[in-house]
C-alpha cells in the first residue's frame, strides 16, 4: 500500500509508476464475445477493484458483492464500451457507481453496523504497520464520501485526473481540490495521532 501512505506525506515530486492498464486489444476481444479475453479482464482488474470497494464500503461482503455485480454489469454492457476509449476508467466508473449505490442503500438502513478490515497485505505486516493501517483506514472512513472516492482513485488506484473525471463525471479542478483536501485532512489527523 505504498501509494496510500505516499499520498498523505507532504508534497514531493510524484514517483514514476508503471502503467496499470491492460493491453487495449483485450477489452476489444471481450467486446467481440471472446470469453477468455473477458476472463483475462476479470483476472487483471479483480484485485484492484476489490481494494477500491473495500476502502469505499469498509465491509468485506459489500465490497465483494459490488465487485461481482460490477463484472456482471461489465459483461452485460460490453457492447456499450467504445472501441476508442480506455477500459480502465470505464470499468471504475461502473464500480464507483455500484459503491455509491451500496453506500446509499446502507445509509437508508441505519441499523447496519459498519466495520473495516485490514487489507490482506496489511494483515501480514508487523504490529506497528498494522496499527498505522488501522489508523489510516479509520481516517479514510471519516472523510466525506466525495473526498474518499477521489483520494482512492488517485492515490490507491493511481488513475489520472482525466480518467477520474470520466469515472466520476466531476470537473478536473473539483477533483484536484477533493484530493488535496483529503490529503491535507489525512496528514493533519494522522500527525495528531502520532
Amino acid at each position: 500500500m505504498p501509494g496510500l501512505l505516499w499520498a498523505i506525506q507532504p508534497a514531493e515530486p510524484a514517483p514514476v509508476r508503471p502503467s496499470t492498464d491492460i493491453d487495449p486489444a483485450v477489452p476489444l476481444r471481450a467486446r467481440g464475445g471472446d470469453e477468455e479475453a473477458f476472463a483475462e479482464l476479470v483476472e487483471f482488474f479483480h484485485v484492484r477493484c476489490l481494494r477500491y470497494a473495500r476502502y469505499m464500503l469498509a465491509d468485506e461482503e459489500d465490497a465483494e458483492d459490488a465487485v461481482q455485480d460490477t463484472f456482471v454489469r461489465v459483461y452485460d454492457h460490453l457492447g456499450q464500451f467504445r472501441p476508442d476509449a480506455r477500459f480502465e476508467p470505464w470499468l471504475f466508473r461502473i464500480l464507483a457507481n455500484r459503491c455509491r449505490t451500496v453506500r446509499e442503500r446502507r445509509r437508508r438502513r441505519e441499523s447496519l453496523v459498519i466495520t473495516g478490515e485490514l487489507p490482506a497485505v496489511a494483515a501480514d505486516a508487523p504490529e506497528a504497520s498494522r496499527d498505522l493501517m488501522e489508523e489510516v483506514e479509520a481516517e479514510l472512513e471519516a472523510l466525506p464520501t466525495e473526498q474518499r472516492e477521489a483520494f482512492l482513485l488517485r492515490h490507491v488506484e493511481d488513475l489520472s485526473y482525466e480518467d477520474m473525471a470520466v469515472i466520476t463525471g466531476v470537473r478536473l479542478s473539483a477533483l484536484r481540490m477533493r484530493v488535496k483536501r483529503a490529503c491535507d485532512t489525512l496528514r493533519t489527523r494522522l500527525q495528531q495521532e502520532m
